[in-house]
């Protein structure tokens, strides 16, 4: 959960990528999040069922420290330790609502105070519309936090009245009705992060050895075994992929080229489809026998093209540091 600094945008809303036009009831993204200094603590309230605990997890993946369900008791002393009012900016993201026992009644002088020692805070505000919010919590099978022995209705129709002040005071409203999560992950990425699509998803390579295992975290796995092996060459056969000698036998093959193409091609297309899903990592694996030479090679190939495109990634030799017997 560490925080970063950095911009929120804004961006196409969920199922509406052509015009980018938010649904009806949304506020615009205030300029709050947009100036420089300090950036606002994010309170994150609203209805149960309106999808905050998404919001909460998309601010999680994107840099944010986050807390669900903060008793108000405990606001001050946490901001004094994650975010001093005159220290480093730090990306804070709080879920706090009717769970929370004297929320509703206590909020407006607790903020007031923090703010008069140099806190801001940012409102998001989720609800939506009961037929919707009815349906969540029948598909779900959860209970609402006001329900007790009453109907959902009930408990849904008080929760909206306890924070009808507190949604009047929100910098963003977001009516969550017509959003299935991935839409509603989307639109806070789009308007709640600092990074870029492309620093969105953090891609990892890694090259290793078929004969070790293929790395559990792997997502997509090539296999460079068909490659001309430097195994079998002496003067190659100590060294390594990262050795000029052995890159240049490698890459001196028709058949590497060709695959290169391919591969630059394939994760050129893939990679926009990941961002724009929000995914969040991937893994390619390459593996060759013994992870010595050819996977080295068009791992390190691979992330030069990367770096020409400005993609950020991490690069990881598993198996090259080790001691193989054997052919590898």
């Amino acid at each position: 959960m560490a925080a970063v600094n950095g911009r929120a945008g804004t961006g196409k809303g969920p199922g509406r990528p052509e015009t980018g036009a938010p649904p009806a009831g949304d506020r615009n993204l205030p300029p709050a999040l947009t100036e420089t200094g300090p950036w606002p603590v994010l309170i994150i309230t609203g209805l149960s069922g309106s999808g905050k605990s998404t919001v909460l997890r998309t601010l999680e993946d994107v840099g944010y420290f986050c807390v669900d369900n903060l008793p108000l008791s405990l606001l001050s002393r946490l901001l004094h330790t994650v975010v001093p009012p005159q220290g480093e900016a730090r990306r804070v993201a709080l879920v706090m609502d009717v769970r929370t026992q004297g929320f509703v009644k206590n909020y407006a002088r607790v903020f007031r105070r923090l703010e008069q020692q140099g806190y801001r805070f940012h409102i998001l505000f989720l609800e939506a519309d009961e037929d919707a919010l009815i349906r969540r919590f029948s598909q779900t099978r959860r209970q609402h936090p006001l329900a007790d022995q009453e109907s959902i209705s009930h408990a849904l129709r008080l929760e909206r009245r306890e924070l009808a002040g507190l949604r009047n005071r929100a910098q963003r409203i977001i009516n969550s009705s017509t959003y299935n999560p991935h839409q509603l992950r989307r639109l806070i990425m789009a308007e709640y992060s600092h990074l870029s699509e492309r620093e969105r998803l953090l891609l990892h390579l890694i090259s290793f050895a078929f004969k070790n295992g293929i790395p559990a975290e792997a997502d997509l796995v090539m296999d460079v075994r068909f490659l001309p092996n430097p195994y079998f060459v002496d003067y190659l056969k100590a060294a390594t992929g990262n050795e000029p000698r052995v890159r240049d036998f490698v890459l001196a093959r028709a058949e590497t080229q060709e695959f290169l193409s391919r591969l630059f091609d394939f994760l050129d297309y893939l990679l926009p489809q990941y961002q724009e899903e929000g995914k969040t990592h991937l893994t390619v694996a390459l593996g060759c026998t013994g992870g010595q030479h050819r996977s080295v090679v068009i791992a390190n190939v691979l992330g030069e093209h990367l770096s020409q495109a400005n993609i950020p990634f991490t690069l990881t030799h598993r198996d090259l540091a080790q001691v193989h017997e054997g052919e590898p």
